[in-house]
């Protein structure tokens, strides 16, 4: 060979040499907890290369550029993962979960599980991990996880027995409906002292929607719907025990047993909660929280049957005794013998609940779905001299078609609900003859609808839906919806919803002020349904900003309101109730901002600013208790090593206008004026350490309301008549309660499970 072919050789082999070792290939596997992760995106950082991992979760990158390079593996639901990678070799990588919540399974937007990058009706998702991180888990309640939600908040009904409902984007709780799995069980006497009822220990996630939802939920779901899921049976440890004690002598404790056999999975758990501490900060003479015996018994069973369809079946009791009042009342449980005391205030409410409810596919080829619930709730309550005995019962069944045609998903029902009302005021009596009789409320609610979601193309899809109600008293009321969703990018995502909601009123079952205090009730004409017109819009966008994940929301509602009850408590000693002969409106826009690091800290921040009005001839006034501003901070550390995880939560609310109240003069006599008419702003601030010991032992203890917030001013107006027993004034009253008054506290809680 002449030296010429030779040095050609040389080249051609070191060209080939060269060429094999450089642009050489990366195999891998990408896993979360052992199973595959398909469609994550794995990418070379700074070079044009990519795959994506197949069903199995494996992906192969060809003809790498160099040697050695850094990839970016990411996939919805999962924190990134970075590495460095070296040419010829094959790698197993396991991602860790997502605090973005990117990848939960959803029902309430549509009724059909659908992931909630994929839902046209934006649906915000807290699961119970979640939940445990900031909040003690024996003592929490969806009353506590409510309030890591954004724009909704907790609202004070009495600032004696303090009871709550659930108020989102403004509006008073009544408006919201709380469903458990899908089925509206509550009413409206329930909602007020049912909710509390609701243990974390039963809670798998719930699901929030802000902005009327009359089309799929029916009455009460004009400002939104949360939808408790509880957990699967399946799922549950066979025996977990969680106990936690607090520096105000407060214990609370859930117990949790699983039961596996051959065709059944059942879950059955004890949650109770004693509270019997008599504390006064604020020296008003009442205790600054309501003393209470509470507990909840809760059982869930699944069966396994042919072609995995699937029957439910759960069931809660629910026993409460509430009191609060003077000190002489609380002391030594003396309330049980001066229940109805003319001379020692105080308040004592009974109450007993039972629910039961699930879901049934039927066997046929079609998916076909039955929800049912019923429930009978009994109060039997004291405020001061009155009695309020009030006995309601539910039952409801909701028939569910799904179908997929082509680019559609139809999903249509037939839902009829049954409700029973007496209680032994003037709302259930009737004058016939010259004589007053009892006549309670039955009502047979029977309802139709229908939606058909479109998914024109991969970038737009369309949802458009009806409902038809029947009521006896006001005929058929229908209820139009909306929803489109638009993708911008592979990351961002624009939704709106337009919409009609309508709500009944059954007054004395959801204003608590009527047997509190010592106001008149006048009801001034026939109280016809609230309806609203609405519409929101939502801009979701999921970004990278360097090894740190995160996403925003920027969100904007309004609602017009018209024939809407106000209850009007201008004039002293009175509660006037009617339909507006105005408008009412709720409008604002909130953003909100998650953002999880490598490191594992990840945090969130929501602010919400709205404006709820009501507009009588010519004259516009801010709705009570609707704060102007409102914003939520949470951060969590999980410090794996040493297996501790921190979780600090700030909720700040901004002024909100309060009713008109007088205090009372050393004669007895009402100030010329009255107390503010407009709240400070405030904020509570609680943080939250976990303790992991082992898979089955842990520990965990914080703080609540750090610095000691308490409302400057008492909640209760009238305690100070020299002419008349404390409490018993004419001008007592109890609804000046905008914030909870019960001061720092510290617990301390273990946890123990066996699988």
């Amino acid at each position: 060979m002449n030296p010429l072919n030779l040095r050609c050789l040389v080249i051609l082999v070191g060209l080939t040499i060269a060429n094999g070792v450089v642009k050489g290939q990366v195999k891998g596997t990408v896993t979360h907890e052992g199973e595959a992760v398909p469609g994550a995106t794995v990418q070379a950082i700074g070079h044009d290369l990519g795959t994506v991992t197949d069903v199995q979760g494996k992906f192969e990158l060809n003809e790498l550029p160099v040697q050695s390079l850094k990839i970016v593996i990411r996939s919805v639901g999962f924190k990134q993962h970075q590495l460095e990678v070296q040419s010829g070799n094959t790698y197993a990588i396991e991602l860790d979960q997502s605090e973005l919540g990117l990848d939960a399974v959803v029902v309430t937007g549509t009724m059909t599980p659908t992931m909630i990058t994929a839902s046209p009706v934006k649906v915000e998702v807290i699961t119970s991990k979640h939940l445990n991180n900031f909040i003690p888990a024996a003592a929490s309640s969806i009353m506590e996880g409510i309030k890591l939600i954004n724009g909704v908040q907790e609202v004070v009904a009495c600032g004696v027995c303090f009871t709550n409902s659930i108020s989102i984007n403004g509006l008073p709780g009544p408006y919201t409906a709380v469903l458990i799995d899908g089925s509206p069980m509550f009413g409206n006497l329930a909602s007020v002292y049912g909710l509390n009822g609701i243990p974390n220990m039963i809670i798998d996630r719930f699901e929030v929607i802000k902005g009327p939802n009359s089309t799929l939920y029916g009455s009460e779901a004009m400002a939104g719907v949360i939808n408790v899921i509880t957990k699967d049976p399946a799922d549950q440890p066979t025996l977990s025990i969680d106990v936690m004690g607090t520096t105000h002598l407060e214990t609370f404790g859930n117990i949790g047993v699983s039961t596996t056999t051959r065709k059944w999975k059942g879950f059955t758990g004890l949650n109770y909660a004693v509270i019997g501490d008599f504390d006064d900060e604020n020296s008003d003479g009442f205790s600054d929280l309501a003393n209470l015996d509470r507990y909840s018994l809760f059982s869930k069973w699944s069966l396994n049957r042919p072609k995995d369809k699937k029957f439910t079946i759960a069931g809660k009791l629910y026993y409460e005794d509430r009191r609060n009042g003077v000190e002489a009342y609380l002391e030594d449980r003396a309330y049980r013998e001066m229940r109805g005391s003319d001379s020692i205030y105080g308040e004592s409410i009974y109450t007993y609940r039972g629910e039961i409810f699930g879901t049934y596919e039927l066997p046929t080829s079609e998916n076909i779905k039955l929800d049912y619930s019923a429930s009978h709730h009994i109060q039997d309550s004291y405020y001061g001299a009155d009695h309020y005995e009030a006995e309601q019962s539910i039952a409801y069944t909701n028939l569910v078609w799904t179908k997929s045609i082509n680019k559609h998903e139809i999903v249509s029902g037939l839902t009829n609900r049954f409700q029973f009302y007496d209680d032994n005021t003037v709302a259930t009596e009737r004058q016939s003859g010259g004589f007053t009789r009892n006549s309670p409320d039955n009502q047979w609610i029977p309802g139709v609808f229908a939606q058909d979601e479109i998914q024109l193309n991969k970038w737009f899809s369309l949802l458009a839906g009806v409902r038809l109600d029947h009521y006896s008293s006001h005929g058929f009321i229908p209820s139009p919806r909306l929803s489109t969703k638009t993708k911008l990018g592979q990351w961002t995502t624009l939704r709106s919803n337009f919409g009609t909601g309508f709500r009944v009123v059954n007054l004395f079952t959801e204003d608590h002020a009527f047997v509190t205090g010592q106001r008149d009730v006048q009801i001034v004409e026939q109280l016809k349904p609230e309806q609203s017109v609405n519409g929101s819009l939502n801009l979701n966008h999921v970004f990278t900003i360097g090894n740190t994940q995160g996403m925003v929301d920027l969100d904007g509602f309004y609602s017009y309101f018209y024939n809407k009850i106000i209850p009007n408590y201008d004039t002293p000693g009175s509660i006037i109730y009617a339909n507006s002969p105005g408008y009412a409106v709720s409008r604002g826009i909130g953003i909100n901002w998650n953002q999880e690091f490598a490191f594992p800290l990840s945090y969130s921040l929501g602010w919400n600013l709205q404006e709820v009005t009501e507009t009588r001839d010519g004259t516009s006034r801010d709705v009570e208790f609707a704060p102007q501003w409102s914003g939520v901070f949470t951060a969590n550390y999980n410090w794996k090593k040493a297996k501790v995880t921190v979780g600090y939560t700030l909720r700040v609310t901004g002024p909100m206008a309060l009713p008109e109240v007088y205090d009372l003069n050393g004669e007895g006599v009402p100030d010329n004026d009255p107390r503010p008419l407009e709240s400070e702003p405030f904020a509570f601030q609680n943080i939250q350490v976990n303790k992991q010991f082992s898979e089955k032992f842990s520990v965990y203890g914080g703080v609540q309301n750090m610095f000691n917030y308490i409302q400057s001013e008492s909640p209760l107006v009238g305690i100070n008549d020299p002419n008349n027993a404390t409490g018993f004034s004419p001008y007592f009253d109890t609804s000046y309660a905008y914030s909870p008054i019960h001061g720092r506290e510290f617990y301390l809680g273990v946890k123990w499970q066996l699988n």
